[in-house]
């Protein structure tokens, strides 16, 4: 198969679509096999040794910081340049941000090594018997930080010129691997640094593995050009602020847990978690359309295709009311059954009303994706890392008394409202920067769908009202829902989105043919 990447790169709504699919099958296969190993894994490890492993993973990834957001910035330029038709320009930015990388994952995984007595001995509690495992394993794990980094960023590379088939041919199997490893070498005997060891092995193959498919689909990098001055200052002026939104994101997602568990308790802290984290996987969709946007909006943006800008960001947000906005009223409205179901009466009682919560939060933070995508598409990351810095403080405060106020559920309605917030901030962001007219999205479809959604969401409200029974009512939503996706077929998606969707499964479905 010919890989050679054709320039300037042509951003086509029907590549974009498979490519959005691809993706998610990239995170949903993973996930699946890790469900499916992680029983073995413990089992094998005990759940001192596992306990290692996750936070040695954790800790990897914190010190992925040390990428200072140049990944993103790679995935930028290189997709501006494919869309200008100047690839005589990708050897300089390419085989710099590759040397910065590597120079930069040395440096962190240098200091995580200084670290590795301090976190075993003062700030984990590990036990003296497996302290030496522990100590092995996380020197291990520092010397895979610039093989991880300079992986991501060969992975920006094929990113940025819509070879998202190539990404996840590499990807599916290389973090599947990470749990496969561990559940195939503990019944050979291997211990815990043996283990980190092969997985190190795993990540190099990685690396290899993307660095050999974006040469070979852009022939340019042959030559090798390493640290350009421009190319560097380039890098680093965009990287600097996403390097800010990655220190900051972190705190906005998971602050309110340090509050439940310092103001209420432990046990609170389980109640929250436990439907955060489920209703959180639900943005595995949204996430796959935004890693495809990113590039595309560096390219549109580039060559001044404002037309098509328009269209891609309208209709991506059409589709994600479609998608999401019936998924999230369905958990809304069995929100109760679902938690009794998979963790219980107790869970059911404690966690339904946060549940609910933060399934609308999940729905607004997943529309929310495509401006800030647009926006650090067109080359603004400041504005969405001085949002971020602005939402902090108010959110520390809100969630504090919400907390204090309304106990788990407040911390979810903290939450919720802080998106809420970020999406407002970004949704007028993005209309100052382009003035999309509002005949645009009329004409695109967006208030078409949001129409159909307050339909089915007012028809799902009355359905409690219709019969005690739960498959009584199952059977009600789940045709309502039909309905829903009937009618958005025929009325809110128009004749280029239905041939868009259909072309997209044809060639995924030859893709996946292909593999096979």
């Amino acid at each position: 198969m010919a890989m050679i990447i054709n320039n300037p790169i042509e951003i086509r709504s029907g590549l974009l679509a498979r490519n959005t699919a691809l993706n998610f099958i990239g995170q949903v296969i993973p996930l699946f096999v890790g469900v499916v190993t992680i029983p073995f894994i413990i089992r094998g490890l005990g759940t001192d040794r596992f306990g290692i492993l996750s936070l040695a993973w954790v800790v990897l990834g914190y010190f992925s910081l040390f990428n200072l957001g140049l990944g993103r910035a790679t995935t930028k330029f290189v997709a501006e340049y494919l869309g200008q038709g100047q690839t005589r320009k990708l050897p300089q930015l390419v085989w710099t941000s590759i040397g910065l990388h590597i120079f930069l994952g040395t440096l962190g995984g240098l200091f995580l090594a200084v670290l590795v007595p301090l976190l075993v001995n003062r700030v984990f509690n590990i036990t003296p018997a497996l302290a030496g495992e522990a100590r092995s394993t996380f020197f291990i794990l520092a010397a895979t930080l610039p093989i991880v980094l300079t992986a991501a960023a060969l992975q920006g590379v094929l990113e940025a010129g819509q070879r998202f088939d190539l990404v996840n041919v590499v990807k599916i199997p290389a973090s599947a691997l990470l749990f496969l490893i561990p559940a195939a070498a503990l019944p050979l005997g291997f211990n815990l640094p043996q283990i980190a060891l092969l997985l190190l092995i795993t990540k190099l193959g990685t690396a290899l593995a993307y660095l050999v498919c974006s040469i070979r689909g852009f022939p340019a990098l042959r030559q090798i050009s390493f640290f350009d001055a421009q190319a560097m200052r380039s890098l680093f002026t965009y990287g600097g602020w996403i390097t800010v939104s990655n220190v900051v994101s972190p705190m906005l997602e998971y602050l309110e847990r340090f509050l439940i568990g310092a103001l209420l308790s432990m046990t609170s802290v389980a109640y929250y978690a436990s439907p955060y984290e489920v209703i959180t996987r639900l943005r595995i969709l949204p996430i796959s359309l935004a890693s495809t946007l990113f590039p595309a909006f560096s390219t549109l943006g580039a060559t001044d295709a404002y037309g098509n800008l328009e269209r891609l960001y309208a209709r991506s947000i059409k589709y994600l009311l479609l998608i999401m906005g019936p998924m999230v009223l369905i958990l809304v409205l069995f929100a109760q059954e679902i938690l009794r179901l998979w963790l219980g009466g107790d869970f059911a009682e404690k966690s339904t009303l946060v549940l609910q919560i933060l399934a609308i939060g999940v729905l607004v933070n997943s529309l929310a994706l495509i401006p800030s995508s647009l926006i650090q598409g067109f080359g603004r990351p400041d504005i969405t890392a001085r949002f971020h810095l602005l939402e902090l403080p108010i959110y520390l405060v809100l969630a504090l008394l919400l907390v204090r106020g309304m106990g788990i559920a407040g911390a979810a309605l903290a939450w919720s409202l802080r998106i809420g917030l970020d999406a407002l901030l970004l949704f007028g962001a993005s209309w100052k920067l382009f003035s999309f007219p509002l005949s645009g999205f009329v004409q695109n479809g967006v208030l078409r769908g949001v129409v159909a959604l307050l339909m089915l969401a007012g028809t799902l409200l009355m359905v409690p009202l219709l019969g005690e029974a739960v498959l009584t009512r199952v059977a009600i939503a789940t045709t309502l829902v039909a309905v829903f996706a009937l009618a958005g077929w025929h009325y809110v998606l128009d004749m280029t989105d239905r041939k868009t969707l259909v072309s997209a499964v044809s060639q995924l479905a030859g893709v996946t043919g292909g593999a096979r």
